[in-house]
């Protein structure tokens, strides 16, 4: 186990550039305990050995993107499956990288780390339900998906689904992905105390929506934790007071039935 995990997530969420991998790798040691400080170093190195397996001296970004997916869909194996959207595992970047399987957002983030090590021009790029990596200038068009093993994208559908391409900010990244535990969770109720961590490292990021802070509220009542659950809901609709006084009347209603649980 990391100690202070949350804290240095934070940390790292508030630094002028924050580093997508140690943001996932604290991701993965919220969920797995066993994932102690020498695992975190230890799939740092594998991103540093697979970059350094990357030819040297490439130039372009069909040149990258091609060389980037014949090592990691082609020859290390990296892709993913419909299975993998069970496992919570599939959102975990060690897990990742030691199965070479994993949601779409998570192979990405292998691709993106393995690339930037390598001195590629990379970035993720946010489709509705898909999440892919681009290469070069985005207005190029060299967009492959990861989860296919890396199949090259070209123009059309990611053009079609997107317009214009707008690389996707490191945070938005790992919101993305606590947002995919999240919903992972909420197909399993017994897996409630994920989903609260989930959101609580959301709340963490600088910028997240403000309604998450009404989940939470209610995931605690959910979990029996009244009190709690009720000054949250007071909290939050203090917040959403300023702009519909119905709404938190209605919100501070629900922190009532809260606390009448308690009797």
């Amino acid at each position: 186990m990391i100690p202070g995990i949350r804290e240095q997530f934070a940390e790292e969420a508030r630094a002028e550039r924050p580093d997508l991998s140690v943001l996932c790798l604290l991701v993965a040691a919220e969920a797995d305990p066993a994932l102690d400080e020498r695992g975190v170093d230890a799939a740092q190195i594998e991103l540093d050995r697979l970059a350094g397996m990357l030819p040297y001296g490439l130039r372009g970004a069909r040149a990258w993107a091609s060389a980037v997916t014949e090592l990691l869909g082609g020859r290390m194996g990296f892709h993913g499956t419909p299975a993998d959207y069970e496992r919570l595992s599939s959102s975990l970047l060690h897990e990742v990288l030691r199965r070479r399987r994993g949601l779409p957002i998570l192979l990405s983030v292998v691709w993106l780390e393995v690339a930037r090590r390598a001195g590629a021009p990379v970035y993720g790029l946010g489709l509705p339900g898909h999440f892919v990596v681009g290469f070069g200038d985005p207005d190029e068009g060299v967009v492959v998906d990861p989860f296919a093993g890396g199949a090259s994208l070209g123009a059309g559908p990611a053009e079609q689904a997107t317009g214009p391409r707008t690389p996707a900010r490191t945070l938005d990244i790992v919101l993305r992905i606590l947002n995919n535990i999240r919903a992972w969770a909420a197909m399993r109720p017994e897996q409630s105390g994920v989903a609260l961590w989930a959101l609580e490292l959301s709340l963490l990021l600088p910028s997240h929506p403000a309604s998450l802070r009404y989940e939470r509220a209610k995931l605690l009542v959910e979990r029996g934790r009244f009190t709690d659950g009720a000054a949250e809901l007071e909290a939050y609709a203090l917040v959403v007071e300023a702009v519909d006084a119905a709404a938190a009347e209605r919100i501070r209603s629900e922190a009532r039935s809260a606390r009448a649980l308690l009797n």
